[in-house]
Formats: structure tokens, C-alpha cells, sequence
């Protein structure tokens, strides 16, 4: 086994089914060979552990794969163990419930290689979308279409070069995003920072400010494994509104709460009847119970 030259870095925690089938993709990667997976489970998980020592399982049919378990604490801490424990000069970090196409990682990888030829570093993001397998409801069609879960109808403009420097940390989706390993050695997830929902915009805000630029790579594919209802998202959203007034406590220029007249117009859009009002009522109803 010769060395890496993408490390895949895959926080999990208690999704041992899910976790089996990413890896599974992974296995049937163009350039499977040349991966080290590197899975890290946050906290102890029985049926994760069994996984793995189940040499002979057809799904993990992966020749560099490794499994540690952290004491339960949070996913960035779990990626920084995983980039800690990388060989390969550029880390890739997904999701448990993210399955690749089988060309993803090749792409991340060119894209990698490329920037070295011309004496470049980035950061490369990929393209997710809904499994359809889980069930797509409308909300979950909502959530894609209008950019409210993830965004990529914004950056249609953007595909293949990179996203502007202004915006691009609202697209730092560490559910599929790669970078040199040296870099992510050096911006590493604050581990203080355990509040859901925003310490991919936290993290991908210092490495703005630190002039590395995102590209988006749209071939790059990868299913999400993941079903949501109208009641989740709507939870999820006062998570986020809850989380969201003790983030801006914690971090300057944290810019993701309404202020002034932005916070009539957004108090007025939450009023609609609407999916985006809904959304937005939501929101609003998660900071006003911590505030």
C-alpha cells in the first residue's frame, strides 16, 4: 500500500447503518486506491465499533481505513483528530450520510492537483444534493430549491472557478469540502464552538480572512442521506435562532442575526403564509427564547 494522496475524514456518531453504506462509496471511488479513510466516532457507539471489526464485510472493502473514537464532545473536534491522524497532502472532509459518485474524490483530488502546478492553495467544495431513496418531501424540495439549507442554487455563476471572497464562508459545507492538509492543519475547527449550525461559517470566515479562496466544483457529486420533515426543519430553525445569539456573543462579526431595519423587513417577511415565512417565524422564535 503506497501512500495516500487523499485522506477522507468522516465524523460520525451512532449511525452505524448510514456510516456503512458511505462507506461503501468510497470503496467504489475511481481512485480508491489511493484513499485513506479515516472515520472518527464522537463518542462510543456499539453497533460503529461491531462495524469495524467485521473484516470480511463486502462494504468495507476499503485497503487504508482507519477507526478511532473520542470521548463524546462535538464534529469539529472530530475533524481536527481526523486531520491530525491524515497522511495524504490534501484531507477531504463528508458527512456519514453523504455518498459520493464514484469520480468524486478523483475531482477533489485534480482540482488539488492542479492549484500545485500553478502554485495555488484552495479550498474545494462539491455538490450535494437530496437522495432520493429517503424520500424527498416538500420541504426537503424547498430547502434545496430556494438555498435555505444549502445554497447551491446561488452559485450557478461560480461552477469551476472561485466563489467571491465576500460570501464564500457562507459555503464552507464541511459535509463535502476538501483542502490541503496543511491548511486545515493550520485553520483548525474552534473547539469551543459547539453550538449547531454554525462552525462551518465560523471556520470558513478565517479562512477567508486568510486570502484562501473556494471553488466550486459541481461534478464533484455526492448524495445526502438524510430525511427531513416541515416539523424537523422547523425545529432546526430555532436551533439555529437559539444558537445564533450566543454565537454572536462568542465570535466579532458574527453577521447571521437580523439587526435594524433588516430585523423589521425579517419580521414582517416571518409573517407570510409561506414556507420561507414559516421558516423565518421559526428562527425568530429560537432567538427571542434566549434573549
Amino acid at each position: 500500500m503506497g501512500n495516500p494522496l487523499l485522506s477522507v475524514v468522516i465524523p460520525t456518531h451512532e449511525r452505524a447503518d448510514i456510516l456503512a453504506r458511505c462507506l461503501h462509496h468510497l470503496a467504489l471511488q475511481t481512485i480508491a486506491k489511493d484513499l485513506e479513510v479515516i472515520v472518527v466516532s464522537d463518542g462510543h457507539d456499539e453497533a460503529t465499533t461491531q462495524l469495524f471489526e467485521k473484516k470480511d464485510d463486502w462494504r468495507l472493502t476499503i485497503d487504508n481505513l482507519r477507526f478511532l473514537e473520542i470521548p463524546k464532545s462535538q464534529q469539529g473536534l472530530a475533524r481536527n483528530i481526523g486531520v491530525q491522524e491524515a497522511n495524504a497532502p490534501t484531507v477531504l472532509f463528508i458527512g456519514d450520510d453523504i455518498f459520493l459518485e464514484s469520480h468524486a474524490c478523483e475531482i477533489h483530488l485534480k482540482a488539488h492537483q492542479s492549484q500545485i502546478i500553478n502554485r495555488q492553495s484552495s479550498i474545494v467544495l462539491g455538490y450535494t444534493t437530496w437522495d432520493p431513496a429517503i424520500g424527498i418531501t416538500p420541504v426537503m424540495r424547498w430547502l434545496e430549491e430556494s438555498g435555505w439549507q444549502f445554497g447551491y442554487p446561488l452559485l450557478k455563476n461560480y461552477e469551476h472557478k472561485p466563489i467571491p471572497s465576500h460570501m464564500q464562508h457562507r459555503f464552507t459545507y464541511t459535509s463535502h469540502i476538501s483542502l490541503p492538509t496543511e491548511i486545515a492543519t493550520q485553520y483548525p475547527f474552534r473547539e469551543d464552538v459547539t453550538l449547531y449550525g454554525w462552525e462551518d461559517i465560523e471556520w470558513g470566515s478565517r479562512l477567508r480572512d486568510a486570502g484562501i479562496p473556494l471553488i466550486f466544483k459541481p461534478d464533484a457529486r455526492a448524495l445526502h442521506h438524510h430525511h427531513i420533515t416541515l416539523e424537523s426543519s422547523l425545529r432546526r430553525m430555532e436551533v439555529l435562532g437559539e444558537s445564533a445569539v450566543r454565537m454572536e456573543k462568542l465570535l466579532a462579526g458574527f453577521d447571521r442575526l437580523p439587526k435594524g431595519w433588516k430585523c423589521v423587513a425579517y419580521e414582517i417577511a416571518a409573517m407570510l403564509p409561506t414556507m420561507a415565512g414559516r421558516h423565518r417565524r421559526a428562527f425568530l422564535s429560537g432567538i427571542r427564547s434566549v434573549q
